[in-house]
C-alpha cells in the first residue's frame, strides 16, 4: 500500500539530506558539547537520514541501495571536509555516518521501515 503523502515525505527527506550536507560543510558546525560528541551527531544525522528514506523505499533492495548510498554519501562529505581548507577529514566521522546508516538498515528487519505507514494510518482515517 503506497504512503498517501510521499511527495511530502520525500521533500522532508531531501530537506534533511541539503541539511547534513549544510551542516557537514559549513565552517561553523554545530557540537555537542560532550566527549566524542561529534562522533554521535555523525551516527544520530546518518541513521535518521537512513531511517527516513527507509520508510519511503521499504524493498530489501531498495534499503540496500539507500545504505550504499549513504555510506558513500559520508565518505564523500569527509573528503570535501578535507579539500575545504575549513573543516578536517576524519575517518573516524566516515566510521560514525557508516554506523548510523548501518543500525536504521539493520533496525528496517524488524519492522522500523514502516513508521510511517502506521503513522499516516493513525494521521488519516482509512475511508
Amino acid at each position: 500500500m503506497p504512503l498517501r503523502y510521499r511527495p511530502l515525505w520525500l521533500a522532508v527527506g531531501w530537506l534533511l539530506v541539503g541539511l547534513v550536507i549544510y551542516l557537514s560543510l559549513t565552517p561553523r558546525p554545530l557540537e555537542l558539547q560532550v566527549e566524542h560528541g561529534d562522533k554521535y551527531s555523525h551516527l544520530l544525522a546518518y541513521f535518521v537520514l537512513m531511517g527516513w528514506f527507509q520508510q519511503l523505499y521499504p524493498s530489501s533492495l531498495g534499503r540496500l541501495l539507500l545504505l550504499v548510498l549513504f555510506v558513500g554519501m559520508g565518505t564523500a562529505i569527509e573528503f570535501l571536509q578535507g579539500m575545504s581548507g575549513v573543516r578536517f577529514f576524519d575517518p573516524a566521522d566516515m566510521l560514525a555516518n557508516a554506523l548510523g546508516a548501518l543500525l536504521a538498515w539493520s533496525l528496517g528487519w524488524t519492522g522500523f521501515h514502516t513508521l510511517l505507514y502506521r503513522f499516516e494510518g493513525r494521521l488519516v482515517p482509512k475511508r
